[in-house]
């Protein structure tokens, strides 16, 4: 969505509170990409970070008509149209580091997009508790060590050819366990 789609938008709609259902399509869309782009490695903290962010803004999204949806101001409707110019801007970005592979140019712009959407819920569901990148950051990288920690306690940093070694040694390891026990039960 460029600008002049913007203004269309804006000049269509007598209601405001469209913004609501547009940044949400907006995120969940470059969400989506995103998350296409990483599926087929392993993703590393910051980038699992930034999709759990997109995730916890969209989450419980509300209907434009919701009880704690609340009607906006000239004021809070100027702060909106320019967070949603925000948003659009990081658009073209995040389109050509899709085309590159640049993977994790992607995680910082869904972050940037996701700040932009998570002010826009702000202003309308000003009730509704929304995390902070930096809060879901600091989680997210917890489990990551933890499960790095699991991986191999004795190397801290292990690269992903390891991380793959250590997971197919794991499952040989599984399906020979399972073997015994079987040939155990026929016994």
């Amino acid at each position: 969505m460029n600008e002049a789609v913007v203004k269309r938008i804006r000049e269509a709609s007598q209601d405001p509170k469209i913004w609501l259902r547009v940044v949400s399509e907006r995120l969940s869309l470059t969400r989506y990409v995103f998350l296409v782009q990483i599926e087929d490695g392993i993703a590393t903290a910051a980038q699992r970070a930034s999709l759990e962010y997109a995730d916890a803004v969209l989450i419980g999204w509300p209907e434009q008509d919701a009880e704690d949806v609340v009607d906006v101001d000239a004021q809070q409707l100027a702060t909106v149209h320019e967070q949603v110019a925000n948003m659009e801007g990081y658009i073209p970005r995040f389109q050509d580091m899709e085309r590159t592979g640049n993977v994790d140019g992607l995680a910082d712009t869904l972050i940037r997009i996701t700040e932009r959407v998570a002010e826009v819920r702000r202003i309308y569901q000003p009730g509704f508790p929304l995390p902070t990148f930096a809060e879901i950051r600091r989680v997210v990288q917890e489990e990551w060590d933890a499960d790095m920690d699991r991986i191999d306690p004795d190397n801290s940093d292990p690269t992903v050819d390891d991380i793959e070694r250590m997971k197919v040694e794991t499952d040989h390891r599984h399906h020979q366990s399972e073997e015994h026990e079987e040939q155990e039960n026929e016994a």
